[in-house]
């Protein structure tokens, strides 16, 4: 009687086996995108797949540039080295915390920013709508100034709503020179790692951070451009999400049951603050369902970003004005 096969096996090598094995650069990503798989952790916070977690998390253990990975893949790794690469590797498959955490940085449109619990990774599509101008079609204050109007016409004046480690309000006040920045948030923890953004980028003099509850302490103040990452995700979300996203400040990711509870606060208030051609520009991720049906009588438009077209929403004072309170508006279908 034929002997039945064996299933085929999946195999990562472990302790010796590894240290034994690795003499290259290439070595160290390719167990690490191994480790990565087979440990079954999850990405967002800066990649969406094992490979470039695996080259950002070998390139930053061993002061290597990620951009020149491929010059260097061949390069011979001391065992030190490795031993260090291995420990971090293995450090991000038993804590599923994001690797931004883990190393203190996380990297947005070319932008270094310090990273820790006290505020969400830094990963806002809003820093890539701002970086390839394509808000400036619905706001002709950022035609003017990227014109070099500025001078001339009035300063242009931007917040940053529930700024968190700061990341938006510093590419605002990078791209747009001589803008007035203010950034905003509820949490001082939040605001602590801002102030050393800030810092880094010398931006402390330009750019104020303020403590406060959304709005509540802006006073009469007023904006051209006001942009905002809020929490947005639903609460079936919120009860699914992965360990690496449950590691970040839970307040900053939980929008209610529709992910709209801090969304509906801000569209009512934010007319209040807008200068008369102003523009508000609110992430809202995958909740664009969500934000259609709460929101029926808005008249917004969708900025579209390599993630996706409706994961941006952009409205005017008049439509905010026009749409009322949304919190007493019919809810759509």
């Amino acid at each position: 009687m034929q002997k039945a096969a064996s299933a085929p096996r999946r195999v990562v090598a472990t302790g010796a086996d590894t240290i034994n094995s690795v003499r290259r650069v290439r070595d160290l990503v390719r167990h690490a995108v191994s480790r990565l798989d087979q440990s079954g952790v999850r990405f967002g916070h800066g990649t969406d797949n094992a490979f470039d977690e695996a080259v950002w998390l070998v390139s930053w253990t061993l002061h290597l540039p990620v951009e020149h990975y491929a010059d260097l893949a061949e390069a011979a790794v001391a065992w030190p080295e490795a031993r260090a690469v291995l420990e971090l590797i293995e450090l991000r498959c038993s804590s599923r915390k994001p690797l931004a955490y883990l190393v203190g940085e996380a990297w947005l449109v070319g932008h270094r920013f310090r990273c820790d619990e006290r505020a969400l990774v830094p990963r806002s599509l809003i820093a890539e709508a701002l970086r390839d101008a394509s808000l400036a079609a619905f706001l002709p204050a950022l035609d003017r100034h990227a014109a070099g109007a500025g001078a001339q016409a009035r300063q242009l004046r931007i917040l940053d709503l529930c700024t968190g480690g700061g990341s938006l309000a510093i590419i605002a006040a990078l791209l747009f020179e001589g803008a007035a920045v203010v950034a905003s948030d509820i949490s001082p923890a939040a605001l602590e790692l801002a102030a050393l953004n800030l810092a880094d980028y010398r931006l402390d003099k330009r750019i104020k951070l303020v403590n406060a509850d959304l709005f509540a302490g802006i006073g009469r103040q007023r904006f051209d451009l006001i942009v905002c990452n809020p929490p947005y995700v639903n609460r079936q979300s919120m009860d699914e999400l992965p360990a690496e996203y449950r590691a970040e400040p839970h307040d900053a990711l939980d929008g209610g049951d529709d992910g709209m509870e801090l969304v509906a606060r801000i569209v009512r208030e934010a007319a209040e603050h807008l200068r008369p051609d102003g523009l508000l520009v609110l992430e809202i991720g995958h909740e664009a369902r969500h934000f259609e049906r709460r929101f029926p009588q808005l008249e917004f438009a969708y900025v579209p970003v390599a993630q996706g077209d409706d994961h941006i929403v952009a409205a005017t004072l008049s439509a905010l004005k026009a749409a009322g309170d949304p919190d007493t508006a019919p809810a759509g279908r």
